[in-house]
């Protein structure tokens, strides 16, 4: 009986001794509170430069080890992440190719809305694109300014975890839509959808990763008014 306790608890501490072993042989990530002064999250980030758009695809100073150790640290971290990495217009423009989107071009787009009528040749007349030029962009977003205002860092490229966006942006808004003769007072509007990506707030990182609301460019469409 003794003896089939002996090797009970000699079994169990060997257990044990390998898993602290495997623990300490895994790469980790601490977890340090550094103290700040005060954090103002509506400040824009040095990334977005003096530009008007409110997330980076580029971040210079992204907190890559934060992130890193807070998916670490996160228990239930898959739970809240979510991703369809291989995005393209075949996913997600009907009758539009992936080399098709990708190879549109708008030469003289621009220098037609700057002359004093929008509506000469180049106006009826280029390649193949869209009725409203844009620019569309399958990124993932370092930073971004989150529905109320505040910047946030966006999970990405961290342990091999990213989250994309498609963005698509006017080249030139309130431009007359192509190929729309002038009766119709057409307009290029740009048009957002809200995304739900998960972040974590640099001026309060206690919070963790969470997930957060960002109105970002989806479609760059053609408008009639009714007069």
């Amino acid at each position: 009986m003794l003896t089939k306790l002996f090797l009970q608890v000699l079994w169990l501490v060997t257990i044990i001794g390998r898993a602290a072993s495997a623990s300490a042989s895994r790469p980790g990530y601490v977890l340090t509170y550094k103290q700040h002064e005060y954090c103002d999250a509506s400040k824009q980030p040095s990334c977005a430069g003096n530009s008007s758009l409110n997330y980076c695809l580029e971040d210079d100073e992204y907190p890559l080890y934060e992130v890193k150790a807070y998916i670490h640290a996160d228990a239930i971290f898959r739970k809240k992440y979510s991703d369809v990495r291989s995005q393209s217009a075949e996913d997600l423009v009907e009758n539009v190719s992936r080399g098709q989107e990708r190879n549109f071009a708008y030469p003289y787009t621009g220098a037609s809305t700057l002359l004093d009528s929008p509506y000469d040749v180049t106006h009826w007349a280029g390649p193949e694109g869209y009725v409203c030029p844009s620019d569309v962009v399958y990124g993932a977003l370092k930073r971004a300014q989150n529905g109320e205002g505040r910047w946030r860092v966006i999970v990405n490229d961290a342990h091999f975890h990213s989250q994309t966006v498609r963005l698509e942006t006017c080249l030139f808004p309130d431009a007359a839509c192509r190929a729309l003769a002038p009766c119709y007072k057409s307009g290029c509007a740009q048009k957002y959808v809200y995304h739900r990506l998960l972040s974590w707030d640099p001026c309060d990182p206690y919070k963790g990763l969470f997930v957060d609301t960002y109105r970002l460019p989806s479609a760059c469409s053609c408008h009639v008014p009714a007069n």
